[in-house]
């Protein structure tokens, strides 16, 4: 039975992911929502989207859970304050007290001569070349570059910047945007080869008996203000299209990561090796993931909240980095919870071949950058298959796979200007809004996750390789083409404290929310109760960026 405060299942944005992701449509049925008030508020159905994307992940969870421990397909239910309060984990996180930063200075929406341009200015590479594109000094501040900006027009703008292989673009109003957004599908999908099925084995059980009815994985018990806290403080490149995929529906950095031979050790936690005893879980082989190895080759938000997911779920995710390229470890922080993080050097012999070695093992493959970029390092998803049959090469971008602008950087901040986004949620006097939370990067982010979940599961079933590439463009046309703002369900006020906790790390007191992931309903009589199902814990917390060796557990 349901709920009053529930919204009946399947919604429609729910059942358009699904579909996407090739889910069986019989199995929406077991996907509800606890509706709270005041999440998410936009002119966008942003709650809309947000919660779809969480639901069909919880599912595809669900499913290969099930598919693994042989037992039915459970009901899963979202929380929608889970849910809002993870879509902008970012603004929670607190490291021993401090706020990260999330936009530097030059980050922002500019008036331009005609109109207006927003531009992405976090990374120090990325400043120095906006600044040289407009030949601005290095130490321009905000008042000269909104000085400089005023005297261009913003598609003048934009294409100089992007010239210089730095990031503005003009905002665009809705209907008008350069980008093809009726052509970008949500999701695309290919099966690739006959390899032969690969089960994962079965989901071991407790060991204390079978596991319940449905094949559930353990969970907490329920929102955070029902528990203790954690730890007990009281505190975008791939390759380009090449055919037979089925289409369906920040923060400034601080330097590079470290050189090998040199790597800072996570404090808490043994230097460059496997789990602190402390986070050896003996319930985490029972995750529906349990035993998956995924390489991670994704940066910022969206590739890093999907890897991010896939270890909450019991994968062992390795995420690598090159010791050469700048990343923020605030960002790190957010996003780095389960995984463990190497640098290597994809262009120096040894580093390459301990990265064969990982690839000679791995499940999943997840890259997160402008097509073509990796294809040098015999990376793109067609080479990566041809060297690993049965592999899952999960890609994401920015603006789309082909295109004139397939080739671009851009984060959720340039995408939400260029697609009209930003002029939809304007203010009154016409200066571009915002979403209320960096929503493209975040719900293909749990797609992402998603699709790779539901990849394990076809291949457990029938084998073969699976390549999966999304985008956060393909992301921003599903949420102003392809989504209805859903009927108003009564629920309590969003309370963002309820999915709050407090971690003890290497990098210090963490303060971070808690995954959004729901998890089955195991009542006796299929009643969803009281409260929500409580989220899961991560295995380990985040640790330094590249201080771990590039080895499975």
């Amino acid at each position: 039975m349901t709920r009053s405060d529930d919204v009946p299942p399947p919604d429609a944005a729910t059942a358009h992911a699904w579909t996407a992701l090739g889910g069986d449509p019989a199995l929406l049925e077991r996907v509800t929502y606890r509706a709270v008030s005041g999440g998410l508020h936009a002119r966008l159905p942003v709650a809309e989207l947000a919660r779809a994307t969480v639901g069909v992940c919880s599912l595809a969870a669900a499913e290969l859970g099930a598919r693994r421990s042989g037992g039915a397909v459970p009901a899963v239910r979202v929380d929608e304050g889970a849910v809002a309060t993870a879509f902008i984990s970012e603004r929670h996180l607190r490291i021993d007290g401090r706020k990260p930063t999330n936009f530097a200075p030059l980050s922002g929406f500019w008036r331009a001569a005609d109109g207006w341009v927003r531009t992405h200015a976090n990374y120090p590479h990325h400043r120095a070349r906006l600044l040289t594109a407009l030949g601005l000094p290095a130490h321009s501040g905000p008042d000269d570059l909104a000085a400089a900006l005023a005297e261009r027009p913003a598609r003048a703008i934009q294409e100089t910047v992007y010239a210089a292989g730095g990031l503005a673009v003009a905002v665009a109003e809705p209907g008008e945007s350069e980008i093809p957004l009726g052509g970008l599908p949500l999701i695309e999908t290919r099966r690739v080869g006959d390899a032969a099925p690969r089960r994962l084995g079965e989901a071991p059980r407790p060991a204390n008996g079978d596991l319940p009815a449905g094949g559930t994985w353990p969970v907490s018990a329920g929102p955070a203000s029902a528990r203790p806290a954690s730890g007990g403080l009281p505190t975008s490149e791939a390759s380009p299209a090449s055919g037979g995929l089925t289409t369906s529906g920040a923060l400034p950095a601080t330097g590079a990561l470290p050189a090998r031979g040199a790597l800072p050790v996570n404090d808490g936690l043994p230097a460059n090796d496997g789990l602190p005893a402390s986070a050896t879980l003996p319930a985490s082989d029972m995750l529906p993931a349990s035993g998956v190895r995924v390489l991670d080759l994704t940066r910022v938000i969206a590739g890093p909240v999907a890897s991010r997911t896939l270890a909450l779920l019991g994968a062992d995710v390795l995420r690598i980095d090159s010791p050469r390229l700048p990343e923020d470890p605030d960002a790190h922080a957010d996003t780095g919870f389960g995984k463990r993080s190497a640098a290597l050097d994809l262009a120096a012999p040894e580093d390459r071949r301990t990265f064969e070695a990982l690839l000679a093992d791995a499940d999943v493959v997840v890259t997160g950058y402008r097509p073509g970029a990796l294809d040098r390092y015999g990376l793109g998803a067609d080479a990566l298959l041809e060297r690993r049959p049965g592999l899952i090469v999960a890609q994401l971008c920015a603006w789309g796979w082909s295109g004139s602008w397939a080739g671009r950087r851009g984060f959720d901040s340039l995408v939400q200007a260029a697609t009209g986004i930003a002029a939809t949620e304007a203010d009154a006097d016409g200066h571009p809004g915002v979403l209320p939370a960096q929503a493209l990067d975040h719900g293909t982010g749990y797609l992402l996750a998603a699709a790779v979940l539901r990849a394990l599961t076809e291949r457990h079933d029938t084998g073969g390789g699976h390549h999966l590439r999304l985008s956060l463009a393909g992301t921003a046309s599903w949420l102003t083409h392809g989504i209805a703002p859903a009927t108003p369900v009564g629920g309590p006020a969003h309370d963002p404290a309820l999915w709050l906790a407090e971690t003890a790390s290497g990098l210090g007191a963490l303060r971070h929310a808690r995954s959004p992931i729901a998890t089955p309903d195991d009542s006796p009589d299929g009643s969803l109760g009281d409260s929500p199902d409580g989220p899961l814990d991560w295995a380990r917390p985040p640790g330094r960026l590249g201080a771990d060796a590039p080895r499975w557990l």
